[in-house]
């Protein structure tokens, strides 16, 4: 019977792991890069042959317009990372609006700002417990979540009847005011949101537990509080993002929100976040918000003389060809 030597390499290649090949590299670049290097693209076209898409102007009321409504899909990043999905946010984020509205006319800066922080967080952690803990999915828990915020703005506002101001004195007022505190808001939040999800133990049980709940529990992670803690921040940064906005426009509006849940949801997957969960960034989030803001921007102005349904065309085949450059991307790099 013949034996053969194994050398000190060939142990040391069993042992190490496999290296991803340059296909692979690329196509997860592609993936989570390539929001940023659509949206660096369509910025200098337009610039050269959009009249007026240059100017200082348009820029801060691009960035002013999706300051607070940026932070529901940084929320959201942190949801669908872990496989889930949170339908309730637009709700949450004209309910606390209204919240906010309401409670600077009766108890100033601190009840406007804290109210509608407590009813959000309330909302997120119910919703968090009935997926992680109950076992239900989180598109009909969220769902819910979504009817029961608007039923419960429609309560408080007479069915919409009743619209609260903000007082013009107010020093709720200030959190909204101009466009370097809007515009610093979200900057910050997003800065931290980076951090939390690339820097901390919680965020990297994010991405193990989007890749594989039983992997991740195997692993010993907190799965169930991780779970729970993504939708009570989904619901809390909807809620602030709500009140911020009344204070920009000193009033709580009944109407808003409509819609704003799927914008997010684009925002993100736009972002290189998969919808299967697993994978994501909040740079990439920052890139698809700034995307389709610049993108409606340009329908705005080029596609407006034709109505809305062609706007609302050319953002479905927009969104329907992100989608499908990122599944085919997702795809080749699991095959290579």
């Amino acid at each position: 019977m013949t034996t053969t030597a194994s050398t000190p390499g060939d142990a040391a290649a069993a042992a190490s792991p496999p290296t991803e090949s340059r296909r692979e590299r690329l196509t997860g670049l592609a993936q989570q890069q390539g929001g940023v290097a659509v949206l660096v693209l369509v910025v200098v076209l337009a610039s050269v042959f959009s009249h007026g898409f240059a100017d200082t102007g348009n820029f801060q009321s691009i960035l002013v317009g999706n300051a607070y409504t940026s932070l529901l899909a940084l929320g959201m990043t942190f949801v669908i990372i872990t496989g889930g999905i949170d339908l309730s946010v637009g709700s949450v984020f004209a309910l606390g609006g209204v919240l906010a509205a309401w409670g600077s006319l009766h108890g100033g800066l601190a009840v406007g700002l804290l109210l509608p922080l407590a009813v959000s967080g309330a909302i997120g952690l119910i919703q968090g417990l009935l997926v992680s803990r109950a076992r239900l999915a989180p598109f009909i828990v969220t769902l819910a979540g979504l009817l029961f915020a608007r039923g419960l703005l429609q309560a408080i506002s007479d069915e919409g009847s009743t619209t609260y101001l903000v007082p013009r004195d107010s020093a709720f007022v200030a959190l909204g005011h101009g466009a370097l505190v809007p515009i610093g808001t979200a900057v910050v939040l997003f800065v931290l949101g980076g951090v939390l999800l690339t820097r901390t133990r919680f965020g990297q049980a994010l991405f193990a537990l989007g890749g594989s709940e039983n992997a991740a529990m195997l692993m010993g992670l907190p799965v169930t509080r991780t779970k729970t803690l993504v939708y009570v921040l989904s619901g809390t940064l909807a809620g602030l993002a709500g009140a911020l906005n009344a204070a920009r426009l000193q009033s709580g509006v009944t109407n808003i929100g409509v819609g704003y849940e799927l914008t997010a949801i684009a925002a993100v997957v736009i972002g290189g976040t998969l919808l299967t969960g697993g994978a994501g960034s909040v740079a990439g989030t920052a890139a698809g918000v700034l995307l389709l803001a610049v993108i409606q921007n340009l329908i705005g102005v080029h596609l407006s003389k034709y109505g809305s349904s062609a706007s609302d065309l050319a953002n479905g085949v927009f969104l329907a060809l992100v989608v499908l450059v990122q599944t085919t991307l997702a795809r080749a790099r699991r095959l290579s």
